[in-house]
């Protein structure tokens, strides 16, 4: 594998801007993660602050026994018990099948973060991956794209879920589920990998119930030697404890969206739309009803002191639901905007890594941490990265495309500019002229029927469109004529989209880790990991 830094911009003009560091994102953020100082001012910052080092290290050691595991795994929670540790981390929700490449991407990111800054700071840092299971939103975690029928197609796993659980309480039904597996894997063809990958996929269903539970045998089947730990955001168990986590947040609910509001006003004058939606009364926390298994979004009337559900679906005083903070926490959980604050309370966070939108919401949160007189963590982008194969490097090589263009704008121009080249531009003309004078003689009819058949225009019009389409029709016979001899080229800029800028997007956000794995092995995962990354905001092409 080889790795080249390409200078391209996020299409998030705000996280472009973060990464350049721009000036106006002191009014954003604590530290400038491109900063040499920020790492080691923020050490100093947690090192002042006390956190629940034993119950969080216990919690995870008992949480992951059911997952594979690694002596590594074992020293980074006895790191996590250390008063001097501190981790890097970051999540995302439970996809299908681990979902789209960019959370990969994300856990390379948190682990390579984690080994450079151990080696320069000489203290433990663990690295730590979130797993949002309290999010409900099943349809994006449900699905997978392959390339079938010659084309990107998107496939869901085949069981609805109506309900809005949340989905560390979905259920997985194994055998619908196993040959839903072996369809996509059949897209891939068959390699020397396919048998074994099966044979993964299908021993990580058997060990898992849930949708989290799958996603998180995965991970660490992948991951287990990197010392990576994970945590559920939705299991009942970490909620214990989050219990005065959960007060603190129940009694500043007013003040924490007054402080994200009042943010979101400095996003808009420097002409950027909020990322979070809330409104004034939103209290940024979840109420999960335990006799339907529903996350239900509460909101706070300051003037009723009433904590309420959507529809009124649900009310509680406050003195209400601090109490089902203390007793039952399970059925609590929190937002976008207070679940930063849960993993700084959580975890002695050195730096989170975050993905263009994360950066943008993160932005919106700075007052919210200073007004419990806490930092942000430094907030350092996660690592971009496109996988280049061999064969598209060919295919861009013998068409002497931009690599750089292709990542940011796609094919399409060139494409359009070849075809503009093959064109029979003496056919096209004559077509074009055949038409003209066709609608020509068809309007000279036309003015005479008016006067000794109206009745016939109709049937007149319905003609000239008809002769019309027929023209039309022969046209695209000649131009697919010029295609197929050009059939070769075409299939390579296809080939380079798909690969590359599927449906217009980037690589990361459409195709998921198994294609690679089935074409190159396991041994793939690790080629990644050892390759030389650096965090300065540069998109990475990996050659495979």
């Amino acid at each position: 594998m080889e790795i080249l830094n390409l200078s391209i911009p996020s299409a998030n003009r705000f996280a472009t801007d973060y990464i350049n560091q721009e000036s106006y994102m002191n009014k954003f953020f604590h530290y400038k993660f491109k900063d040499p100082s920020a790492m080691f001012e923020r050490i100093k910052e947690l090192q002042a602050r006390n956190f629940q080092r034993e119950e969080l290290a216990n919690y995870i050691e008992g949480f992951m026994e059911r997952f594979p595991s690694s002596d590594a795994v074992k020293r980074s929670i006895d790191k996590l018990r250390q008063e001097n540790s501190v981790v890097v981390i970051g999540g995302q929700q439970a996809g299908i099948l681990t979902g789209p490449l960019y959370t990969i991407h994300k856990i390379i990111s948190i682990v390579v973060l984690a080994r450079q800054k151990e080696r320069e700071f000489g203290i433990p840092v663990v690295p730590v991956f979130w797993i949002a299971g309290e999010d409900h939103d099943f349809l994006e975690i449900n699905h997978i794209y392959v390339s079938a029928n010659q084309k990107i197609e998107k496939w869901t796993y085949p069981e609805r879920v109506i309900e809005k659980k949340m989905a560390s309480d979905i259920p997985l039904n194994k055998e619908v589920c196993l040959k839903w597996i072996e369809r996509i894997i059949e897209t891939y063809g068959e390699t020397n990998h396919t048998n074994s990958l099966l044979e993964f996929l299908e021993q990580s269903l058997n060990h898992s119930k849930t949708f989290v539970d799958f996603f998180a045998y995965m991970i660490m089947a992948f991951f287990k030697e990197t010392g990576l730990l994970i945590v559920d955001s939705g299991d009942r168990k970490l909620r214990s404890l989050e219990k005065d986590i959960f007060v603190r947040q129940i009694k500043g609910c007013s003040d924490i969206t007054r402080s994200v509001l009042s943010q979101q006003d400095e996003m808009k004058k420097q002409g950027f739309k909020p990322a979070i939606e809330l409104s004034s009364q939103t209290a940024n926390l979840f109420y999960y009803d335990p006799s339907f298994q529903e996350r239900i979004l509460l909101e706070y009337d300051s003037k009723a002191g009433k904590f309420f559900g959507k529809n009124g679906t649900v009310s509680f005083s406050e003195e209400e639901l601090l109490n089902i903070a203390l007793t039952n926490p399970e059925n609590l959980s929190n937002n976008v905007v207070t679940r930063p604050l849960t993993q700084e309370w959580l975890f002695p966070t050195l730096a989170f890594i975050g993905g263009p939108g994360e950066i943008a919401y993160w932005a919106e949160l700075k007052t919210v941490f200073e007004r419990f007189e806490i930092k942000m963590p430094v907030i350092v982008p996660r690592l971009n990265i496109t996988l280049l194969e061999r064969s598209i490097e060919t295919d861009l090589n013998e068409l002497g495309m931009d690599i750089k263009e292709v990542l940011s704008m796609g094919v399409q121009r060139q494409k359009e500019l070849f075809l503009s080249t093959i064109k029979n531009e003496t056919i096209e003309a004559l077509f074009l002229e055949t038409k003209k004078q066709l609608i020509d003689q068809y309007e000279q009819i036309e003015e005479q029927t008016k006067h000794h058949n109206k009745g016939l225009i109709p049937l007149l019009n319905k003609n000239r469109t008809f002769i019309l389409k027929q023209i039309d029709f022969m046209q695209r016979k000649f131009e697919e004529f010029d295609r197929l001899k050009h059939e070769i080229t075409l299939r390579k800029f296809e080939r380079i989209e798909s690969s590359l800028k599927p449906n217009g997007l980037p690589q990361e956000r459409i195709w998921n880790i198994l294609y690679y794995l089935n074409r190159y092995g396991f041994r793939f995962l690790d080629d990644l990991l050892n390759l030389p990354y650096q965090f300065d905001g540069t998109h990475k092409l990996i050659k495979i």
